[in-house]
This record gives structure tokens, sequence and C-alpha cells, in this order.
């Protein structure tokens, strides 16, 4: 393993993404225009384009793109404003990070620091502990490390005791990682807590980069940019030519990468880099107070997250009670409720609930957002702190990265379903819109479908889902694309979309599933995400994209024969345009098909070709 991370060890995160008023205003006069063209296409599709023949195909598409609108329009929200990037001065007391007038004694912050942990290699969490021992702040301030074992190991408690910090384990694993947190917080004390995976490996100014945004007394949380330290690099064009072909090989290479630009093969091939999502997407929520907690580099204050929960469980234990008055009054002969009787039932309520700081779901960073900010009397804000404060390992594998995705699908999805933050009172119309947008994304494979098969059923069969692909389809169709596409290239500038783009879409069967796991009322699991190489090729969970892929290019072949030598309703530019479409699909989904074949370069792996 110590060689494993040797090969990572030189690399640092990017700096964030820098604020710039003028590209924000050419964003914002793109995306309205976007916005503006793409409700022009859509009235036009409803009220014009409509194929009479194939309602059957034409409404199920316009229905498809009208679900697609949706979604730009809620991400055009999100994306609309940002912030320069600042980092606040850091806390110098407890008493700075308080009300002013209270009464609080002025002492040194203290913080516990939580590694969640159950199978994961004791030697790759004592990393992550040797970086918090060397955690640094200017102030005088109270580290407390703690270990939260819920694998029970005596070989995790061999490495706390050599390292000197506290060994947490509990007799079961309720609640996985939401009760180990919960166990841990009732058996410490400190006035902040840090929650770090196992893998997490925190860099030396995390609280004093982030305990500054505590001095406003309302603040909850603080949300750090998660960085995959260990992200495949991948090898020029020009290396792997050589390696294959050469001397030829080489000069080909380097021809193809002076003409095109650097190429590297095998770079990130699951789309790991989650610089997009924060600080593009998440950081954008700030002006809103919509940043959620995700989990790792999350920084907590112990107040806010206990006094969620109590809130959250007296009015579950209200409920409790109201029942339990109902079924007496139902079977009782006495016209008034025993108080001892109700005494002991809410007794027992609030035992049963432990007064748990997180609920016990899959999805518990998100779930515990939604409460805390729909605090309206206390009005606890949240933040997406915009400079990187720790390293994680990314999925090493296609396995890891589907346990990863579908936990992150299905625990949302579970919480719209069955706790819908939309309609919670106290959230804010921007903290509603900002929600709605995350959870409208994870609804997205039920139209992209429609969009992967559209050009596969006009090719196959030569009937078009619009009345025909004229000149009013495309001058339609064209505007809008061509401002969409402008609209996010400023709107994301600095980084790459297309990769995200890509893998939103090629994402359909594990969405799909998430969504079926949901509706029908099974119970989405808390799998941990393996740490170490699933090593072989996975195939088996790419079928439904082969499947696009093989389905389009026959629909192709045969549509293009069909203008050749059959009598059936295609056109040329009908064949062009689902062409260049299907296309589109095959390469969106040849980048996952890749990653399932996937694997390390021999530098990476230290074996020989």
């Amino acid at each position: 393993m110590d060689d494993y991370f040797r090969r990572f060890e030189h690399r640092r995160p990017p700096a964030p993404l820098p604020y710039s008023a003028g590209r924000e205003a050419v964003w914002q006069a793109l995306a309205t225009l976007a916005a503006l063209l793409g409700g022009w296409y859509l009235w036009w599709r409803w009220t014009q384009s409509l194929n009479p023949d194939a309602l059957w195909f034409a409404v199920p598409l316009v229905m498809a793109e009208s679900c697609a609108y949706v979604g730009l329009l809620l991400f055009i929200y999100n994306l609309w404003k940002d912030q320069p990037v600042a980092i606040p001065t850091p806390a110098a007391t407890l008493h700075d990070t308080l009300t002013p007038g209270s009464d609080a004694p002025d002492r040194p912050i203290a913080v516990d620091l939580f590694f969640a942990t159950y199978n994961e290699d004791p030697e790759l969490v004592r990393l992550g502990i040797i970086d918090a021992k060397a955690i640094t702040y200017p102030h005088p301030i109270d580290i407390r490390i703690h270990v939260c074992d819920d694998g029970r190991r005596p070989e995790m408690r061999a490495v706390c005791d050599a390292e000197g910090v506290n060994y947490i384990t509990r007799a079961t694993n309720e609640g996985f990682k939401a009760g180990n947190l919960r166990h841990a917080m009732e058996r410490t004390g400190g006035d902040f807590i840090v929650i770090l995976d196992a893998d997490t490996r925190p860099f030396p100014t995390i609280l004093e980069h982030t305990l500054g945004h505590f001095r406003d007394p309302k603040m909850a949380w603080v949300q750090t940019p998660q960085w995959f330290y260990d992200l495949p690099e991948g090898v020029t064009l020009t290396d792997r030519l050589s390696r294959r072909l050469g001397r030829a090989g080489r000069l080909i290479g380097r021809a193809v990468e002076g003409t095109l630009g650097e190429i590297r093969i095998g770079r990130d091939p699951f789309v790991n880099d989650a610089e997009m999502f924060y600080q593009v997407i998440l950081r954008r929520r700030n002006r809103a107070n919509a940043a959620f907690c995700c989990g790792a580099g999350s920084v907590h204050r112990r107040e806010a997250v206990m006094e969620a929960a109590l809130r959250s469980f007296a009015a579950s234990v209200d409920r409790r009670v109201i029942a339990a008055e109902e079924e007496i009054t139902l079977t009782s002969r006495e016209p008034m409720v025993d108080a001892g009787l109700l005494s002991a039932i809410r007794t027992e309520a609030v035992v049963a609930e432990v007064l748990a700081p997180y609920r016990f779901h899959v999805s518990e960073d998100i779930y515990t957002s939604i409460l805390l900010h729909s605090d309206r009397e206390r009005g606890w804000k949240s933040v997406l702190h915009p400079t990187y404060e720790s390293r994680m390992l990314s999925p090493q594998d296609l396995l890891s990265w589907s346990v990863q995705r579908f936990k992150y699908a299905g625990g949302s999805l579970d919480i719209l379903v069955n706790d819908n933050p939309l309609f919670r009172r106290g959230l804010t119309l921007p903290q509603r819109l900002m929600y709605a947008t995350t959870f409208w994304s994870y609804l997205a494979p039920l139209w992209n479908v429609v969009f992967l098969a559209a050009p596969v059923v006009y090719l196959a069969t030569g009937i078009a889902p619009v009345s025909a692909y004229t000149l009013p389809f495309f001058l339609h169709a064209m505007a809008f694309l061509v401002a969409l596409e402008l609209a996010m290239m400023a709107g994301t500038w600095g980084i790459a979309g297309y990769a995200s783009k890509s893998s939103y879409l090629s994402f359909f069967p594990l969405g799909l599933r998430a969504i079926g796991t949901v509706l029908s009322g099974r119970r989405i699991s808390f799998p941990v995400t393996p740490k170490d190489r699933q090593h072989g090729r996975h195939l088996r969970l790419v079928r439904p994209q082969i499947a696009v892929v093989a389905l389009t290019l026959a629909s192709l072949l045969w549509g293009s024969g069909a203008l050749v030598w059959g009598d059936t309703g295609h056109s040329v530019t009908g064949v062009v345009t689902n062409a260049l479409w299907g296309l589109n699909n095959c390469l969106a989904m040849s980048g996952i098909i890749r990653a399932a074949m996937w694997t390390p370069e021999p530098e990476l792996t230290g074996e020989s070709e």
C-alpha cells in the first residue's frame, strides 16, 4: 500500500475556480437567450411540429424534451451567480463563534475529528490519522482525533493505540455510517465536528481555513470540496503508440498531437473528478444558503446538529403519541386518557429514537442538510468552502463506481419520494429550487432513455417524430442548441464539460434501477464503496450501453441502405440528422464502456509489459 500512495504524494489540488464578474455577465446573457430560444423551440414543437401519423412516437419525445427543458431552467438558476473566492479569518476562541453577548467561556475551540471506518485497511486509516495530527491553527485549539470503527477490529485498535488517538466502537452496526457517527457524537463533546471517511487525508489548513466561517453564529456546517488525488492521469497518444509501434508510432503520435493538442488515453476513465460539482454546481448554491453536506471533508457545529435532531425526533414522538391517544381513546371506557400512560409512551418513544443526530439513511448527509435548512426559527446556514482541504481515493473500477453512484441516486430519490423536501415547511423558495435541481437530475434517466431510443426508431423504421425535417425544424433546433452550448461554455468556463455530460447520459441504467427500487418500496442498501481496485473487467455492468451502441449502428446501416434501395419513409435530412444524433449517443456510451475494460497503466501497478 505504501508503494501505491508514494506515486501520488507529489500531487497537489487545483486552485479554486476564479470568479470573474465579466464572465458571469456573459453567462447570464447567454443563459437567458438559451432559455428563451428553448421555450420558443418547445412551443413550436408542441403546436406545429408533431407528426400526426405517429403520435405514439412524437408525444413521448416532445414530453422528454419538455422535462429536459425544466431541468435546464433549474440548472440555469443554480449556476446563475457565483461569489468571489474568500477565506475568512480564523476564529480565535469559542466566544468568536457564538452569538454576541453569550455567557459561554472564552476558551480555545474544541474540535472532534471522526474517521468513520468499517472494513478498510487499518494502514489506510493510519495515513489519515498521521495527516490529522499535523493540522495547524494560529490560535490555541483542542483537537481530538477519533477512529469510529464499525468493524470492531483489534488491528484497527492497535493502530489507534500506536498513533495515540481515541478508538470508538459499538456492539452493533445499527444505522451503518449514520449510526456510527451518532454513537461517536454521544461519546464526545467537541464544539465542532469534522467528518472524514477512512480514506480521507486532511490538509494541515483544514481548520485554519474553515473555522472562520463559524464567526457567523448561525453557520451550521461548512462543506469543503472533495479532491481525488489518485485519479489516473493516463498516457499521451504519443507514448501509447510508441509502445505499440516503436519509432513509427512516436512520429504518428507527435503529428496528431501537434495538430490537435495533447491527447491522453485512460485519464479519469470513470469521470470521478468532482471539480464540476463542487466548484460550479454546489459553490453557486451559497447565494441561496442551499449548499448541502456531502459527508467527508465537512465541518459541523455540534449545537446545530443536536438541535436539529431534537426537533426532528420531537415531531416523530408527537406523531406516535397522537396515534397512541387515538388508540387508547377508542379502546378505553374512560372518557379521559391516563396521563401516566401517555407519559410512559412518550418516554418510550424518545428512548426508541435515542436522540440520533443523523437519520439512519443511506443519504444521511443531504437529509440532515434539509433538516437544518428548514429550521426557520434558528435560520441555520451552510457554505461550500472554495479551497481543497483534504484528499481522498477515487473508485478505481466500474463496480466500485456503480456501487457509489447507485447509493447516491437511490438515497436522494428515497428522500424525494418518502420525505419530499420541496414541500417541507421552513425552506425558502431559493432553497426549494436548489434541492429540486438535485432531485430532478436523478429523474433524468426517464427521459434520457427516450433520447437514446429516438434516432434508433427513426433509422430503423423511417417514421419521424416531427412532421418533416425541413428548414423550420433546423431553424428552431439549431438556434436553441447553439445558444445552449455557448451558455454552458461560459457558465462552466475553466472546467471541461463534455465528460460530465456524457456520464450524465450513460448513467441511465443505474438511474432507472434506482428509480425502480425506490418506487417498489425496496430499501436502498448501505454498501461501503470499495477502496481497493476490484480486478477484472466489468462488461456485464454496461450491457445496456453496449446495446444502445449496437442498435444505433445497426439502425444507421439499415437507414442508410433504405435511402438507396428501399421504398421507405426515410429522407436524406432525416437520416443525416438522426445519424449525427445517434453517433453522439454512441460517443457518450463509449466512455463508460471503455471504463469497464480499463486497467491501470503498467507504471501504476508495478507490472511490466
